[in-house]
């Protein structure tokens, strides 16, 4: 039957390799809407102060066990915040415990919480090296952030300055570009033979720059990195679909108040947790490619990673318009829930 005549759709339980949980009452907040759904997520290390050792991230693992909603079935998978002061044998050492799947790379200054990040890649060469012997992937947040680079052109440019020359000294490190925004990333990654990958967002997948400043600043698209023009949106579009087990979900799920999101200098970030996986049964139907979906959100991220898929399945239906909460609350206050600016007929079922 073709994709486009289904109404229903079962899929291995997905995971997200690429979410913001916080911590404290955030955390408490948040952590249900990732669970409802994903068996799995890679947990971004990016807290104030950030999660940079391995007792670091045990402690961090132990603060979401304790908010986990009674009777999820969920596993965070704890990344390490790339330093430049990183002890590489305390990276191998957690491990080789279970307790840190991936490290995390922020360029310094990059994104949310990002002040403590690399600015001299050299330093933390010592890291890349081990982590590329032991198998563990390095999760990159691939933008440059010098202020006489247009933030439009920072992504390609991270690729070309940045990422490229790294990759060559360190050739056996798996590298995942995160977030991906542009056709650059797509091309990069499609013309790379071994270890590297991509996550795609949910939103990304949705909107472009338009969404953002057309008619009006909206606060609540605004995401680093920024969404670009329609033709690198379409560009993500075609890679998610197709299938390439080198693109997988990430959602970059950040929640933040709307205090926080509305004010002169806004937070950066989407929250997405919700409502994800009926924003991307929508973007896969309207490609014709719904029996894809499979492959993106629940199979080639396990893959990469070196795991199995999960074992349970959800299922998705077609119907009437499933509507979710424009909001959620939280002890700190409202925390908006991304809005695809479209019906979403596809619902996951409970």
């Amino acid at each position: 039957m073709p994709d486009r005549h289904l109404t229903r759709l079962t899929i291995r339980r997905p995971d997200d390799w690429h979410l913001h949980l916080r911590d404290g009452a955030m955390l408490r907040a948040v952590l249900p809407e990732t669970t409802r759904h994903f068996a799995r997520a890679i947990i971004m290390p990016n807290l104030v102060p950030p999660v940079v050792t391995g007792a670091d991230a045990s402690a961090y693992r132990d603060r979401i066990m304790a908010a986990m909603p009674a009777g999820a079935n969920f596993t965070p998978l704890m990344t390490l915040y790339l330093t430049e002061a990183t002890d590489p044998e305390d990276v191998r050492a957690a491990h080789a415990a279970g307790i840190a799947t991936a490290v995390k790379l922020y360029p310094a200054g990059a994104t949310t919480n990002s002040a403590s990040g690399v600015r001299d890649f050299e330093k933390v060469r010592p890291v890349l090296e081990v982590m590329a012997e032991i198998g563990m992937p390095l999760c990159v947040h691939g933008e440059v952030t010098e202020s006489e680079i247009d933030i439009f052109d920072r992504e390609a440019t991270f690729i070309d300055k940045v990422l490229k020359p790294l990759r060559k000294k360190v050739p056996d490190l798996k590298v995942v570009m995160e977030h991906v925004t542009t056709q650059d990333a797509v091309d990069y990654v499609r013309d790379s033979s071994k270890n590297l990958a991509a996550t795609i967002t949910t939103h990304h997948l949705i909107i472009n720059r338009n969404h953002i400043l057309a008619g009006g600043i909206k606060p609540h698209f605004y995401c680093l990195p920024v969404a670009k023009r329609e033709a690198h949106r379409v560009a993500l579009v075609q890679a998610a679909v197709s299938g390439d087990k080198r693109f997988f979900l990430g959602t970059d799920s950040a929640p933040h108040t709307d205090a926080l999101k509305l004010q002169s200098c806004g937070c950066a970030g989407i929250f997405t947790a919700p409502n994800t996986m009926s924003c991307l049964a929508e973007v896969f139907d309207a490609a014709g490619k719904i029996t894809k979906l499979e492959d993106f959100a629940s199979l080639n991220g396990p893959r990469f990673y070196g795991l199995a898929p999960n074992e349970d399945t959800i299922t998705l239906t077609k119907g009437n318009p499933v509507s979710y909460p424009a909001q959620i609350e939280t002890e700190d206050g409202p925390v908006t829930v991304f809005d695809p600016g479209f019906d979403l007929h596809w619902r996951v079922e409970t």
